[in-house]
């Protein structure tokens, strides 16, 4: 992994919470948080919890005396979700690694995480720090792309990016946010860090975009792609979001466009 594969700053919380979430993460942040909400966690944990996509689905369908502590390694991140939500009393967000979780054991009733431990460098030791954390019979809920072929979007990018970089094509992803979809590497890790049952289910869901040029900028510009194509030219971003709506419009026309996306979802048990 790069090491601005977790790098989420400048402009890019802004971009991110404006465009992908709408555009990638509200259906499986409403499918992981109804999945939380019916195991009844009083204390939850959410680690790589972002601009809060996850966050607020969790908080819409908890009750009154649940707690959410939202924790992401970006504290930009967190800055951008706390300062364009209303005011939660159930949620504390805080600054955390989620390799090495700053809070006691058998501490959390559940824990969650959106799409967050692709960007792991250690996936072991994460889920070794989410079973600490839980108490016996918590339960650990996340999911994680499929392989990005089965990702319309991310792999039109990942295909079109080349022809500006022919010498050293951006990958992060491939790389990174699909580079994690072995669901028997996924299981034999969980297994590893203690856990026992072990469930994933896949599941597919359509991604809507307004326009060419407003996926380009998301992928582009909403996620590390960005300094991945600025760390090789940061004069050609602008060129890069070009190049990418132009392969948009090619495959889909300029105008609404909808395309396929899958993840799995996993929960495993303490």
């Amino acid at each position: 992994m790069e090491a601005t594969d977790r790098l989420f700053a400048g402009n890019i919380p802004e971009v991110y919470d404006r465009l992908l979430v709408p555009l990638l993460f509200e259906p499986y942040a409403r499918d992981l948080a109804e999945r939380v909400a019916k195991a009844k966690p009083q204390r939850i944990l959410e680690t790589a919890a972002g601009t809060g996509a996850l966050t607020r689905a969790l908080a819409s369908r908890l009750p009154a005396q649940a707690r959410i502590v939202a924790t992401d390694l970006n504290q930009p991140m967190l800055d951008h979700g706390a300062a364009n939500e209303p005011r939660d009393d159930r949620i504390t967000r805080q600054q955390a690694d989620a390799l090495a979780l700053p809070f006691e054991d058998q501490s959390f009733d559940a824990v969650a995480c959106q799409f967050g431990v692709m960007f792991f460098p250690d996936k072991v030791q994460g889920y070794r720090e989410a079973y600490r954390a839980l108490r016996s019979g918590g339960h650990f809920f996340f999911n994680v792309w499929d392989e990005i072929a089965a990702n319309d979007f991310a792999n039109l990018v990942t295909q079109t990016l080349p022809a500006l970089f022919p010498k050293d094509p951006p990958d992060f992803m491939a790389r990174t946010p699909h580079g994690y979809f072995d669901k028997e590497r996924i299981r034999e890790d969980l297994v590893a860090a203690g856990f026992g049952a072990v469930s994933i289910e896949t599941r597919e869901e359509i991604s809507r975009g307004a326009s060419a040029r407003e996926l380009a900028i998301a992928f582009c510009q909403g996620t590390p792609l960005r300094n991945e194509i600025e760390t090789r030219d940061p004069s050609r971003l602008e060129e890069a979001v070009e190049m990418v709506a132009g392969a948009f419009a090619h495959r889909y026309d300029d105008g609404p466009i909808a395309g396929r996306m899958r993840a799995h979802i996993v929960t495993a048990i303490r």
